[in-house]
């Protein structure tokens, strides 16, 4: 019984080193988005700031955020609210790089991987776009 609670300890223990690992690659590509685009990297570990600065970068009024913040909390619609805003700033972000709808998708369905993409590969921060 206790080589039993030893390997799920040991599963558990690979599990979370390897979920940190993720979460620290995570930060770091979006502190590197945020340096290409000319913003400050520690301005994207602060929550709720981090997505004011992220509409900025790619040309969405920062005020927005208070719609995608609290829009949740509105019945029927609220969780569409913030769903329409994540949608709409990956679009935005994907041309803000220079990127077409190609890359825009695939930030929308494979955020993780396609923001480690844009932090760690070559993409140029152009501005936004209209």
């Amino acid at each position: 019984m206790d080589s039993y609670y030893e390997t799920l300890l040991g599963i558990l223990g690979t599990f979370f080193v390897v979920f940190i690992a993720i979460i620290v690659l995570l930060i770091i590509a979006q502190w590197k988005i945020f340096t290409k685009a000319g913003e400050a990297g520690w301005k994207s570990i602060i929550p709720i700031y981090n997505i004011a600065i992220l509409y900025k970068i790619v040309g969405i009024n920062p005020w927005f955020v208070l719609l995608t913040v609290f829009g949740g909390l509105i019945p029927v619609v609220g969780g569409l609210i913030p769903l329409v805003m994540s949608i709409w700033s990956s679009v935005k972000l994907s041309k803000a790089f220079g990127y077409d709808i190609g890359f825009a998708l695939g930030l929308i369905f494979l955020p993780n991987i396609f923001q480690l993409i844009l932090g760690f590969g070559s993409a140029e921060y152009v501005g936004p776009q209209n």
